[in-house]
């Protein structure tokens, strides 16, 4: 986009200096020419004026005393009738430029100017325009680069905003462009997350509360059937045995329906470089929270992969990390561990935690203890849960979150399980501390 719009400004200034350039340079030679031929004929009527002077006193004309009016490299002819040319300055050359005016007795008195001395001037002046018309692109560059970027960032902004939405990331922005139009398209855009997050909430809870309220009914009348399977009448026995016989496959049909809802919800997820992708993470928010006066440590093998979505994961990891940076205390940490068929990433600091009030709500949606607007845990849940994880509090004092993440190499996970602190040491970048990569105050 920038690059469109920085082309389209470049290509308007080139057709502005054909526009004007081209005429400005036909101008100046032509103008050039002219200061040429009034300084000529200025210079031929001044000294036909002081020959005319000389002619009351005498006859005869001193070409002399016309010396000092002839500029240099110039030459003064007088043609009389009847007597031979007489001339005074440079030698004759055929390539000037002339100039004639009568003198009062008769005959013609010429000036002519070495052509030399024309050329130069219309070159300079011609350089002069050319100058100014470099001077005009290079400024007009200038201006289009940073109006291409002011017009493509947030052009670039919106696309992005899109994309994290289609993602799962339903935060809203607070910034704005001072375009009218821009600032329109962002705050619908805020407004539609707000809405497709509280949709998506609405739904998912209600998915929940019917699963629950399924399992807990089924659970109740299988109870009941088994009591009356111990009937005495084997009728009633056949019969409730069938209809325990319905009841499993009941419970077997919701089962497989909640495991291809979570199947369908992560297919989007790939296998992931949870060691690269963390360093990345680091590299990019570690910065901000040097900002803040607080440390950030991760610490993680080399040989960790899993199924999940790198923006959603980013998106949580920053969520998680700039709640500890908010509400918590000393360092934050972000460190993996292994786990049953999975790999959980543990985020910690060392704050006084999560109050005991709300530590069973603490994922609800505006749920906040302070002037915050309590989307970010709960923004957090939902996009590990769009691929398949889990996203638990494991620890309220101090704090530790934990983000379970499935694997499809478990071998390899035990054996970086068993070896952790060494394999940690030798995954890091050289120069790095053992405890991971870190950015100080």
């Amino acid at each position: 986009m920038r690059r469109r719009i920085l082309v389209s400004i470049l290509l308007v200034i080139a057709a502005t200096v054909l526009t004007l350039g081209v005429p400005l340079a036909v101008v100046s030679w032509r103008l050039v020419d002219d200061l040429f031929l009034k300084e000529l004929t200025d210079r031929l009527q001044s000294m036909e004026a002081s020959i005319s002077l000389r002619a009351e006193e005498t006859s005869e004309i001193d070409l002399s005393a016309l010396r000092v009016a002839i500029p240099q490299g110039g030459r003064v002819e007088i043609h009389l009738t009847g007597t031979p040319v007489r001339g005074i300055g440079a030698p004759p050359s055929s390539d000037v430029y002339s100039g004639s005016v009568a003198l009062p007795g008769g005959g013609r008195l010429m000036l002519s100017l070495p052509m030399d001395r024309l050329r130069r001037e219309r070159w300079e002046a011609l350089t002069l325009v050319a100058g100014a018309v470099l001077l005009s692109v290079l400024v007009a560059t200038g201006i289009a680069l940073v109006l291409a970027q002011r017009l493509a960032t947030p052009l670039s902004d919106v696309a992005s905003r899109v994309a994290r939405l289609g993602s799962g990331d339903f935060r809203t922005f607070r910034r704005r462009y001072g375009i009218a139009e821009l600032d329109r398209v962002a705050d619908v855009l805020d407004s539609s997350a707000t809405d497709i997050a509280a949709l998506l909430s609405r739904e998912r809870d209600l998915a929940g509360d019917i699963s629950h309220q399924l399992r807990t009914r089924l659970t109740g009348l299988r109870l009941r059937l088994e009591e009356l399977a111990l009937h005495r009448d084997p009728m009633v026995v056949t019969e409730v045995n069938a209809a325990l016989e319905q009841t499993d496959r009941l419970v077997t049909v919701v089962d497989d329906l909640l495991a291809n809802a979570r199947s369908q919800r992560a297919a989007g997820a790939t296998e992931l470089d949870l060691f690269s992708e963390l360093n990345e993470f680091l590299s990019e928010v570690g910065p901000r929270v040097t900002a803040c006066g607080r440390m950030l440590t991760v610490d993680c093998p080399r040989q960790a992969w899993v199924r999940v979505t790198s923006v959603r994961l980013r998106e949580a990891l920053g969520a998680l990390v700039d709640n500890a940076v908010q509400h918590g205390a000393g360092t934050a940490r972000i460190a993996v561990v292994p786990a049953v068929r999975s790999v959980v990433i543990e985020v910690s600091d060392e704050g006084a935690g999560v109050p005991d009030a709300i530590v069973g709500h603490i994922f609800d949606r505006g749920m906040s203890t302070v002037s915050s607007t309590g989307i970010g845990l709960g923004l957090a849940r939902a996009l590990i849960e769009a691929d398949g994880g889990r996203l638990e509090l494991r620890r309220a004092h101090p704090p530790i979150f934990g983000i379970f993440l499935a694997t499809e190499n478990p071998a390899d996970q035990r054996e970086w399980g068993r070896s952790t602190s060494a394999s940690t040491a030798a995954a890091l970048p050289s120069g790095a501390s053992s405890s991971g990569n870190t950015h100080r105050r």
